[in-house]
């Protein structure tokens, strides 16, 4: 090794570390890529000393002016041993000492000012101030510009980590800046004792005076450790009686244990607004109108079970207030505890409107709103360092969020799901994947509290037990709500203690012509014109293509004078309905809008659907003809409210939709009351009777839906995400869910233990998991198979995940892209099977009409020539392959009609089938 350089002796024994492709500053030469040119560098320094009369020992080498250390670089690489080597304090020294050099160096140039004043300043310019103004000139505009970057770039990096559902909210209150302009960078106060060089190459006798005083008062790193030892050593240790060691001890475990509470306190008092500031209490009043909570609302958050974080279910009647106090506990774990939350809600629309309430609230409060519906989301969702974040999910997207964070470990993270109607465990498919994602949360983690609130419980003691949850409820209703049956032209109340639970009440006062009849034979004109204009009409239909009609049927037959009320402001709704849709409008609202009516279902796109609703709400739309959607949560209240039929599409409606649904009729702090009338025939009256005497139905597990699709699905997801590997684990996962808690009266023919084994044998005949025995503990260690890993984490169903696969690896042979009718049929989804019966002979004509690259994909997915000549002639198709029908629409080509394509696979039979 040269002479010159820092010896350091090599660690033997210890773990080398990894060293970037960089070197160190304390590398040694031989080690360094770039040895040569440090040597050349080295050389040059020792001239420029020796030409400034500075007796100074070099004994270490300069690295490159070139060289950079990130701050992820070992700085000692591989030598990082100080005890081994003793003389690393001296090569310390020496490295004070040559910084020291270069401080003299740049004051014994100035120092010849005196002798000579000319040949002094050439001097400078050309050792110090040539080189060193322009690298330090150079510095400063390279961090001026950087630090400009940064300023200006502030705004940016922010509004990208910001959710897009909150970036609306922070445009409106943030107003974008002008560009930053005039900054005024001094070196001097950056550089850490660097002179500082004016324009000219002079420097600054201030900091001349400065660099003098520093490099005195220097004093070497060993120096600086010598002294430290020195005073530690003739420090004396006090001496401590017995006695008050022990009391010493014994504060310093109160001062721990109290650490401790704090850490796991669950009531966290930031103000006196429960536990939050007074400006929540302020924001609540100026985002909702909101000055004071009901009674049962300062009761529920005031109860001893949510100070202890326990999980609560509380049932009040539509319109209560309920989503209010989950707003307040939202709030307290955001900003109180500083935990993420989830808020699981039933369906797009309400999560839309959610986001957009709450997102005023994150940009005041400084926690960021993001929505998991239709296409948003992130799987799993980016974590962040400061700020926390609030979920809001469909049932099916809180799913998927909950199986990315276990995936990821990040479980914990969470600190309360909120679930907003919960009685929503009960409706079929989207009810077991609720239970699923509930069960999750309860297995994998003890501190994520869950609150679950509805209006329509009944078997409140066993979601008791599966969310190991408190029960609070209240009968409290802000306005009074009256309800109505209409039977041909006679109106009758509703009243429990009257026979057959009806009252007459009065006879509809209209005069109807036979072609008003035709019409409208419910009379469903007649009773919205006796609440509007004045007042606010909900008119509830089966479908969405109703709800379209029924607003044109409305319109046509109102009188002109209610185009007159409020006009300007319906010609400035269909102005902004036209600037979302790029100019274009829907010819019914065009032509309902006028009149002061509009249709709201799930057709409408989301923009469409947050003007329509602010048109309502403000008056501007005096009746909506919408489907039980609005009646789920969107809060749109009305005067009064019409059921056009006692169904939903095509079943009977529940007594919990009819609650729903009638509990929209009455605006708190508008109307001393609230009306609901039910349209029914003559045919359905018995139904009626006991649609509105019975008591609301019980919630039932439905993870056995579907033959036990979704208990396959439930085992799949909790072996693919490592929860349980073994059958006891998954037995012991499966008594925890509401199905565990049901399982005597929903499956009384065989044990959950049985169910279990042949669900999991299910799943290996079908390929989507396999096992292995274990030879420490004797038991069958499970784990999922490729299909079976992209089955769960695609969510997708078991009835057709076979179907998806053979139809990918049709794709996969050969997929036709010369027209869009083949990937069209692969993106279709498979739930439209059975909904359509078409007309065979229309259907051969247009299959006739493809081109034979089309016909050739039809062929190629089932569809034969000839079996569409035999279905058209009326022949009977002898085949034990299953048709499935699809609605393709072809957007482009020779067809204008709906092509209705159907895919014949033979499916595996299942041997072992749970009972249903």
């Amino acid at each position: 090794m040269e002479g010159k350089t820092l010896w350091i002796q090599k660690r033997k024994p210890v773990r080398k570390r990894s060293l970037p492709s960089g070197h160190s500053l304390l590398t040694p030469t031989k080690k360094r890529a770039n040895s040569r040119e440090d040597e050349n560098m080295k050389l040059t320094h020792d001239s420029l000393i020796e030409n400034c009369y500075c007796d100074v020992k070099e004994d270490t080498a300069l690295p490159s002016i070139a060289e950079s250390n990130d701050s992820e670089e070992d700085l000692f690489g591989e030598y990082d041993s100080f005890a081994e080597d003793p003389s690393l304090l001296d090569d310390f020294e020496n490295q004070d000492k040559l910084e020291q050099c270069h401080n003299t160096l740049l004051c014994f140039s100035l120092d010849h000012k005196s002798e000579n004043l000319n040949h002094n300043e050439q001097i400078v310019k050309h050792s110090t101030g040539g080189e060193q103004s322009s690298v330090i000139n150079s510095w400063e505009k390279t961090h001026s510009l950087r630090l400009t970057n940064k300023i200006k770039g502030k705004r940016e990096d922010f509004l990208d980590v910001i959710p897009c559902s909150q970036m609306l909210c922070y445009e409106d209150s943030n107003p974008p800046a002008d560009d930053v302009t005039n900054i005024d960078l001094h070196l001097g106060d950056i550089s850490n004792g660097l002179p500082c060089f004016e324009a000219n190459g002079a420097r600054s006798s201030s900091n001349v005076t400065y660099l003098r005083n520093s490099s005195e008062k220097r004093k070497s790193l060993k120096d600086n450790l010598k002294s430290t030892l020195a005073v530690n050593a003739t420090e004396q240790t006090p001496q401590m009686s017995r006695t008050k060691e022990l009391k010493k001890a014994i504060l310093l475990e109160q001062i721990d244990a109290a650490k401790q509470t704090v850490e796991n306190s669950y009531d966290l008092d930031l103000g006196p607004f429960y536990g939050l500031p007074s400006r929540v209490r302020n924001l609540i009043n100026q985002f909702r109108g909101i000055k004071r909570l009901y009674d049962w609302q300062h009761k529920c958050l005031t109860l001893t079970s949510l100070k202890e974080k326990k999980n609560l279910i509380y049932s009040l009647p539509t319109s209560g207030g309920k989503t209010l106090v989950a707003e307040i506990l939202i709030l307290q774990e955001l900003l109180c505890r500083q935990k993420d939350v989830l808020m699981i809600l039933p369906y797009v629309a309400i999560v839309q409107e959610k986001v957009r309430g709450l997102a005023s609230f994150g940009i005041e409060l400084d926690f960021l709103v993001e929505e998991y519906a239709g296409s948003r989301g992130r799987f799993p969702p980016i974590k962040r360092r400061t700020k926390k974040s609030l979920y809001i999910s469909t049932i099916e997207k809180g799913h998927s969020l909950i199986n990315s964070l276990i995936e990821t470990g990040r479980i914990n993270d969470l600190g309360l799901i909120v679930v907003d109607e919960l009685h929503m465990l009960g409706e079929g498919r989207r009810g077991a994947i609720l239970e699923m994602t509930l069960s999750k949360i309860l297995y994998t983690s003890e501190s994520i509290q869950i609150i679950g609130m509805s209006a329509t419980l009944n078997n409140v003691a066993e979601l008791q037990t599966f969310l190991k949850a408190e029960y609070y409820t209240n009968n409290f209703r802000p306005v009074e709500l009256k309800e109505f049956v209409k039977v041909c032209d006679r109106i009758y109340e509703v009243d429990s203690n009257a026979e057959n639970n009806l009252t007459f009440s009065r006879l509809l006062n209209c005069k109807y012509s036979s072609n008003m009849m035709k019409i409208d034979p419910d009379h469903v004109i007649a009773l919205a014109t006796e609440v509007i204009p004045a007042n606010s009409c909900l008119v509830f239909c089966p479908t969405k293509k109703n709800c379209e009609n029924v607003a044109e049927m409305i319109c046509k037959c109102l009188k002109k004078l209610y185009l007159e009320h409020k006009e300007t402001e319906k010609n400035n709704l269909i102005a902004d309905l036209r600037n979302t849709g790029n100019g274009a409008l829907c010819s019914v609202l065009k032509r309902t809008i006028p009149f002061g009516i509009a249709y709201h279902h799930s057709g409408l796109t989301s923009d469409e659907r947050k003007l329509i609703e602010d048109a309502y709400s403000s008056g501007v739309l005096c009746l909506l003809a919408c489907t039980s959607t609005l009646a789920a949560g969107v809060n749109l209240p009305a005067r009064r409210v019409i059921l056009r039929a006692p169904y939903v599409a095509n079943d009977f409606l529940k007594r919990a939709q009819y609650k729903q649904m009638v509990g929209r009729a009455g605006r708190a702090g508008i109307d001393s009351a609230g009306e609901s009338i039910l349209i029914i025939k003559e045919k359905d009256k018995e139904l009626v009777h006991e649609l509105i005497s019975k008591p609301i139905e019980n919630c039932y597990s439905n993870l056995m839906h579907d033959s036990g699709k979704d208990f396959q699905s439930l085992l799949l997801s909790l072996i693919g995400l490592k929860i349980a590997k073994t059958t006891e684990e998954i037995y012991n996962f499966v008594s925890c869910t509401l199905f565990g808690v049901q399982q005597s009266h929903l499956c009384k023919v065989k044990s959950l233990w049985d169910v279990t084994k042949e669900s999991l044998e299910c799943l290996v005949d079908k390929g989507l998991i396999c096992g292995n025995m274990c030879c420490e503990t004797d038991q069958c260690i499970f784990h999922v198979s490729k299909l079976g890993h992209a089955t769960y984490k695609g969510s997708i169903d078991l009835a057709c995940f076979d179907l998806l696969y053979s139809d990918l690896k049709k794709g996969l042979e050969g997929l036709v892209l010369e027209s869009f009718l083949h990937l069209l049929y692969l993106v279709i989804p498979y739930d439209c099977v059975g909904k359509f019966n078409p007309d065979w002979m229309v259907y051969f004509r247009q299959y006739s009409l493809l081109s034979p690259v089309e016909q050739k994909v039809a062929a190629s997915v089932g569809i034969p020539e000839s079996f569409l000549a035999r279905k058209a002639s009326g022949q009977t198709v002898k085949t034990q392959e299953k048709a499935y029908e699809k609605n393709m629409h072809e957007d482009e080509g020779p067809l204008e009609t709906p092509l209705v394509e159907i895919k014949q696979h033979q499916l595996p039979p299942q041997k072992h089938r749970p009972p249903e």
